[in-house]
């Protein structure tokens, strides 16, 4: 049996395939302790850990911990000089009318951090050299206070050469065992001073809260016999034994969001799909991908709250626009949905668990897009005289009624939905029109046709439990691991040599790290470099197939820079000697012995009655039917019908045919 658990902001999902049979479980999520909804899934799940061989689990703990400033307390030792970067950040403003405009607060204080008397340069060659005597006796005092649990070690182009991080690394270790240490040359080897020590000390302070959750949940599956092989996902895309957590805990940080875009990249690739983009919509937010040719986006940056994080992720966008997201009249009167959520404590009106204000589940609800007794399967109850009784007071805001309320909320969190698209798709040279729009989450399906409308997109692929993907997509996943360091190069005669050099080293590195891990078999890397005209501020991302690796030249380097830039800008052509390297970075995976299909145990029941819906402006009848009912329909299902399969609802609005492929996806095709 292999299980994924996935703990999500309102719900904790459940896949467990054993034997090619299916079984899915949907709980609510305990915020303030993910394990408890975690080990409710298991249960809820028929789970017997001891049969299980495989259990991957992805949460938000990383996440909350730093949103909500429930790290660690952590130091930070920095050269000399450097004490500062933290504060200082850089020159721009997110809002730049906000005439209160602050910089995001980092999360420790300017007395948390020492300044160590050495200094690197650029090139890795010893400036001033470490004093370790005078060192130690400062780390003795500034330490020895027993304010902090984490060490965060950062010191200026240790990402050239890490030797005096190593060094003051052992120092601190042997004067106070008990501490957690992270040094930058462990967590990101690129440069940038402020981002570098950025992602070291976010790294630091949610290391220990990583490792607490992680020995509790441990402890947990043991007490119930569990012996199997336990894995993380991580925010590229991947995941990683348990024990790859303890060295750089950053990684897990968008491990749910993630698992998603996995999920429907395994599924939708089964069908021939490999030019996607993917909208994950659960009850906090949705979650917007591009992929192309079955690979996602990679970006190499993220940022929590404002802070930025070198690490690889993928390139995900976020809007608040989930089935919590509360909707609301602004002081300009214009309607909005989000940012804020019910989340799962209390969660919409409609949970009866004390929700007091609308959110978009209960707009559903009202337009009769949701149905009551259908509500997870029919498995949770759900009150709609909660939801009417939430929208009454936004409705005469308005001057509408509450089905008009309702329908107009839903429209504004479309297209808070399609902006977001945009941004990683038009906003990044990519049309929109040219994708497979792949819906999942709970709400997901439900929004999907009238945003494919909006953004030209003719062809939607459900996927089969689409509500619990993103717990299907930590099976699906590899095991990886990325290798990053920064060497400027300019191109030109001996750039090509020095490429294949660098390269081999960072994949000795990743493979003896893979084999520490217990990961045997065949490993498949990839290679990319960010490039640049030498002058530009930042550089774009060129990936390099492997197999062209060894014999590409200088010329070779140029030509696939030139293509990059491009495709992002729409010029750039130049010659060697303008474009240089900057940074590497090599990702080595190994997939999992088998990656289980979706298609079974979906559900046999046939349903087929008529209903009716409030979509724009106006009640409609449409047919509610089952997902085995539509395979029963070898010439499709026209819209406007609703189609439940227990963990999500798929609207198909008229002008839309449904119909059921060899894989179970249900394929929804625009008539326009």
């Amino acid at each position: 049996m292999r299980v994924g658990v996935e703990v999500g902001g309102t719900f904790t999902d459940l896949v467990a395939i054993e034997n090619g049979r299916v079984r899915v479980a949907k709980v609510p999520s305990v915020p303030a302790r993910p394990d408890e909804g975690a080990m409710a899934s298991l249960a809820a799940g028929g789970i017997d850990l001891t049969a299980v061989e495989d259990l991957v689990h992805g949460s938000t703990v990383a996440t909350n911990a730093i949103l909500e400033r429930k790290g660690a307390p952590v130091a930070l030792l920095t050269t000399r000089g450097f004490r500062d970067v933290l504060f200082l950040q850089r020159h721009n403003r997110t809002q730049i009318y906000d005439l209160f405009y602050k910089k995001p607060e980092p999360v420790l204080a300017r007395r948390d951090i020492l300044e160590i008397d050495e200094r690197m340069s650029g090139q890795g060659v010893v400036v001033e050299a470490l004093d370790e005597a005078a060192t130690a006796a400062r780390l003795a005092k500034f330490l020895g206070t027993g304010r902090f649990q984490s060490v965060a070690i950062c010191l200026l182009n240790a990402y050239a050469e890490p030797k005096h991080e190593r060094r003051l690394a052992a120092m601190v270790a042997a004067q106070f065992p008990d501490l957690t240490i992270t040094c930058s040359a462990d967590v990101t080897r690129e440069f940038r001073e402020y981002e570098r020590t950025s992602t070291t000390t976010l790294a630091a302070y949610v290391q220990p809260v990583i490792d607490s959750y992680l020995r509790r949940f441990e402890s947990q599956l043991r007490e119930q016999k569990f012996a199997g092989r336990f894995s993380i996902m991580q925010s590229n895309g991947g995941r990683l034994p348990v024990a790859g957590m303890s060295r750089n805990a950053i990684t897990s940080l968008f491990s749910g969001p993630a698992a998603g875009v996995m999920g429907a990249v395994r599924q939708a690739g089964l069908s021939g799909h490999g030019d996607l983009i993917t909208l994950d919509m659960g009850g906090t937010s949705t979650d917007v991908c591009l992929v192309a040719g079955g690979k996602p986006n990679l970006s190499g940056e993220t940022e929590v709250d404002g802070l930025p994080i070198r690490t690889p992720v993928l390139d995900i966008v976020t809007v608040g626009a989930g089935g919590g997201s509360i909707c609301w009249r602004d002081d300009g009167g214009m309607l909005r949905v989000g940012p804020e959520s019910a989340g799962a404590d209390p969660g919409p009106a409609c949970y009866g668990r004390g929700g007091t204000r609308p959110a978009i589940t209960d707009a559903h609800m009202l337009r009769g897009t949701i149905r009551a007794e259908a509500f997870l399967g029919g498995k949770m109850n759900v009150n709609g005289a909660a939801s009417s009784s939430v929208f009454k007071l936004l409705s005469e805001q308005f001057d509408l009624s509450l089905e008009q309320m309702a329908d107009s909320a839903v429209r504004v969190a479309d297209a808070n939905i399609v902006g977001a698209i945009q941004l990683v798709s038009t906003e990044r040279g990519r049309d929109p029109r040219d994708y497979v729009l792949v819906p999942f989450g709970g709400a997901g399906p439900l929004h999907a046709a009238r945003v494919a409308e909006e953004l030209g997109i003719t062809t939607i692929l459900v996927p089969p439990n689409a509500g619990v993907l993103s717990a299907y997509g930590l099976l699906a996943s590899d095991f990886l691991q990325y290798e990053t360091l920064t060497r400027r190069i300019t191109l030109g005669e001996g750039a090509a040599e020095q490429v294949q050099t660098l390269f081999a080293e960072l994949k000795a590195r990743v493979t003896a790290s893979f084999r520490d891990l217990g990961i045997q078999g065949e490993l498949h890397y990839s290679h990319s470099l960010d490039m640049r005209f030498i002058g530009q501020a930042f550089e774009i991302t060129v990936d390099i197939d492997g197999g062209e690796l060894a014999g590409l030249d200088a010329d070779g380097l140029l030509a696939l820079f030139n293509e990059a830039h491009n495709r992002v800008f729409s010029f750039g052509e130049s010659g060697l000697h303008r474009a240089e390297i900057v940074s590497f970075r090599l990702g080595a995976s190994a997939p999992p012995d088998v990656v289980p299909a979706l298609n079974e145990g979906i559900g046999d029941a046939v349903l087929r009655a008529a209903h009716k819906i409030f979509d724009q402006g106006e009640w409609r009848d449409c047919l509610l039917l089952s997902r085995a009912a539509i395979g029963a329909e070898a010439s499709g299902i026209p819209g406007p019908a609703l189609v439940e399969d227990g963990t999500s609802t798929i609207f198909v609005p008229q002008g839309w045919t449904a119909t059921v492929d060899k894989q179970d996806n249900i394929l929804l095709k625009s008539e326009a």
